[in-house]
C-alpha cells in the first residue's frame, strides 16, 4: 500500500462531518479488500464509525484510530514534490493512510493491531461517545491527530460557553426608554477579558477566545438580545473556572456551558519528541478504549486553512513510528 496515493483518494471524498459515510464506504472497501473483518458500528441514520482487525490473529488489544470527518469547505488534494495538499490531508486522512500501512506491515509480522476509524469529531465526538458503548478490551489506544510525529504528553481540555444578555427594546433616539442587551455583553466579554485565568507550570495557560458575537435588530433600535459563544482552553480541572466566569458575569448576562471536553495526560514512549496538544481529541470520549497514546503526522497549524498539507516524508516516517509504538506496547501486552 502506497500511503501517498490512498491519502489522495481519502482527501478526494468529500466528508465534512455529517456526510462521512461515502468515506466510510471507500474504507470499507479497502480494508475488505485487504482481507480484513471490517464492520459498521451505526452512529446515527447514515453516519457509522468503521472498525476493523486482521483474521486468523488474536483478538487486538491495541487498536489504532482517528477521524474520518472534515471542517468545510472541500477542497480536493493535489501534490507537489513535498507535499499532499486538500481538506483532510492532515487532519485526519494523511493520518488513516499511515495506520493502515503501518497494520499491514504489523499484520506481516504477526501483531495483532486493531483500527477503528470514527465520525463527528470535530463537531462533537458523536462517532468516539458511540464507540465507548461497544468496547472490545482494547489494552491501548493509538489516536492520530497532528502533531508533527511527537507524542502529545497531554492535551488541553475545553469549555465552550455561552453568554446571552437581555434587555428592552425602544427608539435609539430615546435610549433612556430602553435597555440595551449589547451594552451588558460588552460590559460582561470586557470583565471575562480582565479575568485571570488557571495557568498549570507543566502545560501552560488557559486560554480564552471569544468565537462569535450577535445580537441587535437594526441601528436605530435598543438591543433587546445580545450573546456571545466562548471557548476555553482548559489546563487543569474546570470547576473553578465554572464558578469564576458566572460570578465575573454577575447579573449582567446569563452563562450556560455547553459543552466540556476535561484536559487530559498522556502516556509517552521512550525515545519519541513530545509535545503539549492545545487542543482536543477524541481521546477523553474513548476511555474504556484502553490507556491513550496521541500521536500524528502533519502540523496542527495548517489544518482548517485553505492551504490544509502534509509533509510526504512525514506521512511516511509515521508509518514506522505508528509501528514502533506498537511493538513497545506489546511487549507490556505480554
Amino acid at each position: 500500500m502506497d500511503p501517498i496515493v490512498f491519502t489522495r483518494a481519502l482527501v478526494d471524498i468529500e466528508s465534512i462531518t455529517g456526510n462521512e459515510a461515502p468515506v466510510g464506504e471507500f474504507l470499507e472497501g479497502v480494508l475488505a479488500s485487504l482481507g480484513y473483518e471490517v464492520r459498521r458500528m451505526p452512529v446515527e441514520r447514515h453516519r457509522f464509525n468503521v472498525i476493523a482487525q486482521a483474521p486468523n490473529l488474536p483478538a487486538p488489544e491495541i487498536f489504532f484510530s482517528t477521524h474520518m470527518d472534515t471542517v468545510p469547505p472541500f477542497i480536493a488534494s493535489s501534490e507537489d514534490d513535498r507535499n499532499i495538499y486538500g481538506r483532510g490531508s492532515c487532519d485526519a486522512k494523511g493520518i488513516i493512510a499511515a495506520q493502515v500501512s503501518a497494520a499491514e506491515k504489523l499484520r506481516g509480522e504477526g501483531l495483532a493491531v486493531g483500527l477503528l476509524f470514527l465520525v463527528g469529531e470535530e463537531r462533537d465526538s458523536a462517532g468516539a461517545q458511540m464507540a465507548n458503548t461497544q468496547t472490545v478490551g482494547a489494552r491501548f489506544l493509538v489516536n492520530g491527530e497532528p502533531t508533527e510525529n511527537h507524542i502529545a504528553s497531554a492535551s488541553k481540555g475545553a469549555l465552550r460557553v455561552e453568554v446571552a444578555a437581555h434587555g428592552k427594546m425602544a427608539h435609539s433616539a430615546y435610549p433612556e426608554l430602553g435597555d440595551s442587551a449589547i451594552n451588558k455583553l460588552v460590559k460582561a466579554l470586557d470583565r471575562l477579558l480582565e479575568m485571570p485565568l488557571p495557568e498549570n507550570p507543566e502545560i501552560g495557560p488557559t486560554t480564552m477566545n471569544i468565537g462569535t458575537i450577535e445580537g441587535g435588530r437594526a441601528p436605530n433600535v435598543i438591543s433587546d438580545t445580545a450573546r456571545a459563544q466562548l471557548l476555553f482552553r482548559l489546563v487543569g480541572p474546570a470547576e473553578d473556572l465554572r464558578h469564576n466566569i458566572v460570578q465575573t458575569v454577575g447579573d449582567l448576562a446569563h452563562v450556560e456551558f455547553t459543552l466540556e471536553i476535561p484536559f487530559i495526560k498522556l502516556r509517552t514512549i521512550p525515545g519519541i519528541p513530545t509535545m503539549i496538544a492545545k487542543f482536543t481529541t477524541d481521546v477523553p470520549a474513548l476511555n474504556k478504549w484502553g490507556e491513550p497514546v496521541l500521536i500524528g503526522p502533519g502540523s496542527i497549524h495548517v489544518a482548517h486553512t485553505e492551504r490544509e498539507h502534509i509533509s510526504k516524508a512525514q506521512l511516511l516516517e509515521a508509518v514506522d513510528i505508528y509501528c514502533r509504538i506498537a511493538r513497545q506496547l506489546s511487549e507490556r501486552c505480554a
